[in-house]
């Protein structure tokens, strides 16, 4: 089996722990997080949380990996198994979710963009382009301006087709 991404369960309130032990030990771990706003007292605050409460995602090929010491990690319940084996995650899955997520993790919505705001192409003939927002319209329409060829132009993409740079 080759290089694959597992699901991490961990212990409650524990990710940075379980994140930052599986790093020390060589691993690759991917940890998706949202903001929310949560009320305290009289005034919001606005947190970091796990988009997947309870679980982290960690890279590894189980035959050559000693993937058996990840469930003996500080801060981990245990590698997401069946039948004995780890599972492995539809990569597809992660790399979306990589593509929509800034280098610390926390994944970037569409109240996130802001006109002005540089943003790289994820999808269609313009992958990996780097634009400029222009405009987003009610119906989650994105105008940018791609330097293209010496010209700068205008194109349209869905929301879903770019991602934080």
């Amino acid at each position: 089996m080759a290089v694959r991404w597992f699901l991490v369960q961990f212990k409650p309130n524990s990710h940075n722990i379980a994140s930052r032990n599986l790093k020390r030990q060589g691993f690759e771990t991917f940890l998706p997080l949202q903001e929310i706003t949560r009320r305290q007292d009289n005034r919001f605050i606005a947190e970091l949380r796990p988009l997947f409460p309870g679980y982290l995602f960690i890279r590894l090929n189980p035959d050559s990996s000693p993937w058996r010491k990840v469930n003996s990690t500080y801060g981990v319940n245990r590698i997401v198994s069946f039948r004995d084996a780890p599972t492995p995650v539809p990569d597809a899955l992660v790399a979306a979710l990589l593509a929509r997520s800034d280098t610390n993790g926390r994944i970037i919505t569409a109240s996130d963009l802001a006109k002005g705001g540089e943003v790289r192409v994820i999808g269609g003939p313009f992958a990996e382009f780097v634009g400029t927002i222009e405009t987003i319209d009610g119906e989650k329409r994105v105008w940018l301006l791609l330097d293209f060829m010496g010209q700068t132009t205008r194109i349209q993409v869905d929301v879903h087709q770019i991602a934080g740079r």
